[in-house]
């Protein structure tokens, strides 16, 4: 048999791979530029960017068969992984109602008093399951009811807003957001050029952007972030009557993020951090807490904001509604397997009881399709609500039987509705008897593919969130852009986002350029929105810029947020560094008075086993220098002979670092020649610093500067003048 031959790679013969390459790029060539966009079926699309409506403000109709091919390809893109919110965390718990929530809603779990069990679960949404907790994204923030009248699923996120005002353009964003399909490059970020090429032509994201370019996209903690059910929904009372409603989940321990360096150190250390973060302090009984808020606004005063309530790209600023406390999540209690309950947990916005509906929010609708044609793939089955961690605990009687994957044994042999041999059982349950009824609302509208004019205002709310950051918060959301930005190598999408962020704030635009050697473009005569339809308005609607009156609210800022008031060094991290020989009665008073306030003390040292420290006593070591890292803590308390502390590159590095990210610094008498040593070059002499403290006995005003939490001056003062 003759021996295969093997093609030179410099002949001009070409291989089989490269004559199907090339064959490829012809295609493209033919097809993919000039041609007219078109279903699947081959059907020409006139309009790509709106769903249809009964009505510029009216619902998604089911009619629309472009936004459900579009839908339905999308979320059977992945199997079986989530194709968003993939890597996630999960934990059980309850949520107790006051006695105030009745007065909005009719729903049995909003009852005075009431305990509802609930599974929660936590995630980013861009990566892939394996990808790293502490990438800059969004957060998702799903909350699962098991309430007497069913399965109310509370789908949400750590950011109240989103990036688009309709679902037919989820996937397209989400396609844009992803590694890039040619070489599956970045995982998990969105600095890259299909990303910030989609924002730049979709002025709606700009609100959202400034979100996820702030520090909210980069927690300390699942436990330390706000959530939001981003939507608009109804509340109906007892009576029947509607209100609109925002939800809001506001953490007990406060707000917190991490520096961007800091998040880029931890990924790489433990990119476990926050799954390992909330199993961890829910075994030590540091049960996560948050209370649920409302912003409620009255039937009538649906249109009496300068916004519209149905636009998911907006919020209502609290100093307009104020958020009222209607009860309480505690998670207590880790999953037993990953797998069976965190994985396989099916969430979706349409899982809902008596007392919440819908509104017309053209966000939401598309969701209220896309969630079940998204388990159906996942889980394989229409019978996703039998596995375990979805088992409704009110009982199930219906008709629906069978199918891939059922479980539960019908007994008997009727299986229609209605049924007079069977005395109609079982049947439809009036309204005083629990039964689920839409809210009536009257719906008059043409059929139309169109955006409300009402949602045509893309940058004042953008800007409201940038007049209320605090100083150093504007610095990181700048540099967050020049990094982003600087990952761009397309000069276009650049110049494109920049004159994106001059219609927001000039100052914004003008710093993110300097960092990115550019000059901002000029608006004159530039077509900025790109996202309305073919035929619908022949003059596109195209959002004025803010116009820089926005007012602050502290709210949308870390750092000035009522939540963070109260300081508190509960379920802090603290590194004890130290060496054999280290003052014992030091550190039992540092960790005594630590744990006195509910934070913990982890010892550190050059190697691991036994620490002998004065006084014969032997402690055991948590962490070598080489096995932990000053970004897995909030605070470095230095008890061990500094002398020979700085002798080793690792601890003058560990706490470099820590002083670096803004954490407080302390050190005994004896351990103050490591701090001496590490100070870099630029900042100020690091024992003199704010946030440091020096002395036998400091760990008083060491315990007040983990209490106030992070430095950011140190930062300001080194950040250069532009």
């Amino acid at each position: 048999m003759a021996k295969p031959t093997k093609t030179n790679p410099t002949s001009s013969t070409p291989t089989p791979a490269q004559d199907a390459k090339s064959a490829d790029l012809e295609q493209n060539r033919e097809y993919g530029h000039g041609e007219f966009l078109t279903s699947n079926q081959g059907l020409r699309v006139n309009d790509d960017q709106n769903s249809l409506k009964g009505g510029e403000r009216g619902p998604t109709l089911l009619e629309d068969f472009l936004l459900r091919e579009k839908i339905t390809h999308f979320d059977h893109e992945r199997i079986p992984e989530r194709v968003v919110h993939a890597r996630g965390a999960g934990a059980h718990g309850y949520f107790e109602a006051f006695d105030n929530a009745s007065q909005y809603s009719r729903a049995h779990f909003l009852q005075p008093g009431v305990r509802t069990p609930v599974f929660t679960r936590f995630s980013t949404v861009a990566g892939f399951r394996g990808s790293t907790d502490l990438a800059r994204d969004v957060r998702g923030f799903a909350v699962k009811f098991y309430t007497q009248e069913g399965i109310y699923d509370f789908v949400g996120n750590n950011i109240p807003v989103f990036f688009i005002q309709d679902a037919i353009k989820f996937p397209d964003l989400v396609h844009a957001v992803k590694p890039e399909p040619h070489n599956e490059i970045p995982q998990a970020a969105s600095a890259h050029d299909t990303f910030w090429d989609f924002i730049s032509v979709n002025p709606e994201a700009m609100h959202m952007i400034m979100w996820v370019m702030s520090d909210r996209a980069i927690p300390r903690s699942y436990r330390m972030m706000e959530g939001f059910n981003v939507h608009t929904w109804r509340l109906i009372d007892a009576e029947g009557k509607s209100r609109f409603v925002k939800f809001h989940w506001k953490p007990k321990l406060g707000i917190k993020s991490v520096a961007w360096d800091e998040a880029l150190q931890i990924s790489g250390k433990d990119p476990d951090f926050h799954r390992r973060d909330l199993f961890e302090n829910i075994e030590a009984g540091n049960f996560p807490e948050w209370e649920l808020g409302v912003q409620v606004v009255e039937q009538e005063d649906e249109f009496k904001f300068g916004f519209d309530l149905l636009d998911a790209t907006k919020i209502i600023p609290e100093e307009l509604v104020p958020v009222t406390i209607i009860g309480r999540l505690v998670l207590n209690r880790n999953p037993d397997n990953y797998f069976a309950e965190t994985e396989q947990v099916a969430f979706h916005p349409g899982h809902i009881v008596p007392g919440i509906d819908f509104t017309n929010d053209p966000l939401l609708q598309g969701r209220l399709f896309s969630y079940t044609d998204t388990q159906l793939t996942r889980l394989g089955s229409p019978n996703f609500h039998e596995i375990p961690i979805n088992r409704s605990i009110a009982p199930i009687h219906n008709n629906q039987r069978d199918g891939h994957m059922r479980q539960q044994i019908n007994v008997g042999k009727f299986s229609y509705g209605p049924n007079l041999l069977n005395d109609n059982t079982p049947k439809q349950a009036k309204q005083s008897e629990g039964g689920f009824a839409s809210h009536q609302e009257r719906v008059d509208g043409h059929k139309i593919r169109a955006r409300s004019k009402s949602f045509v205002d893309h940058y004042s709310q953008a800007r409201l969130f940038w007049n209320s950051q605090a100083d150093i918060e504007k610095v990181h959301i700048i540099k967050a852009l020049r990094f982003e930005l600087g990952k761009v190598e397309a000069e276009s999408v650049r110049q494109r986002m920049l004159l994106q962020l001059s219609l927001v704030a000039d100052e914004l635009a003008t710093r993110v350029a300097q960092g990115l050697g550019l000059e901002v473009p000029s608006a004159e005569g530039v077509q900025l929105n790109y996202s309305v339809g073919a035929d619908t308005d022949p003059a596109p609607l195209q959002s004025k810029p803010a116009t820089g009156n926005e007012s602050k609210s502290d709210a949308l800022s870390i750092e000035n947020h009522p939540l963070n008031a109260n300081k508190s060094i509960e379920t802090k991290q603290v590194a004890i560094l130290a060496t054999d020989g280290a003052d014992g009665a030091a550190i039992a008073a540092l960790t005594k008075a630590l744990q006195a306030q509910g934070a913990t003390a982890k010892l550190v040292a050059p190697h691991l086993g036994q620490l002998k420290v004065s006084g014969g006593v032997a402690l055991t070591i948590d962490f070598s220098l080489q096995t932990t890292a000053s970004v897995l803590f909030d605070g470095v308390y230095v008890v061990g002979d500094g002398q020979v502390l700085s002798q080793q590159h690792d601890a003058v590095h560990f706490v470099n670092e820590a002083f670096r990210h803004c954490k407080p610094v302390a050190a005994t008498a004896a351990g103050q020649a490591l701090l001496s040593e590490a100070a870099y070059g630029g900042a100020k002499n690091i024992l003199t610093s704010t946030g440091v403290s020096i002395g036998d006995g400091s760990h008083a005003q060491f315990l007040a500067d983990l209490a106030f939490g992070r430095f950011w001056t140190r930062e300001l003062e080194s950040e250069p003048k532009v």
